[in-house]
């Protein structure tokens, strides 16, 4: 695997890790990922090959971000957030390399916008979330989607752009509809009560 840094974390050979990023106990870089400067990795998070994490990023426990995915700063990932091979982050609403008046774009010509990702929720291989646009807890976007627009908790989005297509459960699998406005999970048996756009998990009764 690489050499393993004093505070825990492990890199891969060829891994471009700055000094300044902060990565939690039990976390893996791997060949060729870079991990730039004040980017903040929880404790157990996986960097697959090739992938990029920017400068100020900050990511939760147990994350995994698949080869090659781009995660452009200021993201902020949660707990448990499932990022596929390829996907991209984005972070700027305009963008163009050079100002109008023909001279290259700087730092200081634009204002980096960023995407946030809450708990479990996963983004699937090649899809682009274009920033500024948050996915909520649990939700799940389908390989090769264009997210422009915010996805709810527990949402399942699909398409060039991305819409809502139905409701996932914290397993990842569609939910199933019963009785209008209740949802229920084919594996767990977990039920869900839909409130116009917003899903929301029942209580088990003792």
């Amino acid at each position: 695997m690489g050499e393993q840094n004093g505070t825990g974390f492990l890199t891969a050979e060829g891994a471009d890790v700055s000094t300044a990023a902060s990565i939690g106990d039990g976390s893996k870089i791997w060949h060729l990922a870079q991990v730039r400067e004040n980017a903040v990795l929880g404790e157990n998070c996986i960097i697959g090959r090739g992938a990029y994490v920017g400068t100020g990023v900050v990511m939760g426990d147990n994350c995994k971000v698949q080869n090659y995915a781009l995660v452009y700063e200021p993201a902020r990932l949660g707990d448990g957030v499932f990022i596929g091979p390829a996907v991209v982050l984005t972070n700027d609403t305009y963008p163009r390399a050079i100002n109008a008046d023909g001279t290259q774009k700087s730092a200081a010509d634009w204002e980096a916008v960023g995407v946030t990702i809450g708990r479990g929720a996963s983004v699937g291989a090649r899809s682009v979330c274009v920033a500024p646009v948050e996915i909520g807890d649990w939700a799940l976007v389908a390989a090769g989607s264009v997210v422009t627009r915010d996805v709810p908790a527990h949402g399942l989005v699909a398409g060039v752009p991305a819409r809502r297509i139905g409701w996932v459960g914290t397993t990842g699998r569609k939910l199933e509809q019963r009785d209008g406005d209740r949802w229920v999970c084919p594996e767990t048996g977990e039920t869900y009560r839909q409130d116009g756009d917003v899903l929301v998990k029942e209580e088990e009764t003792p």
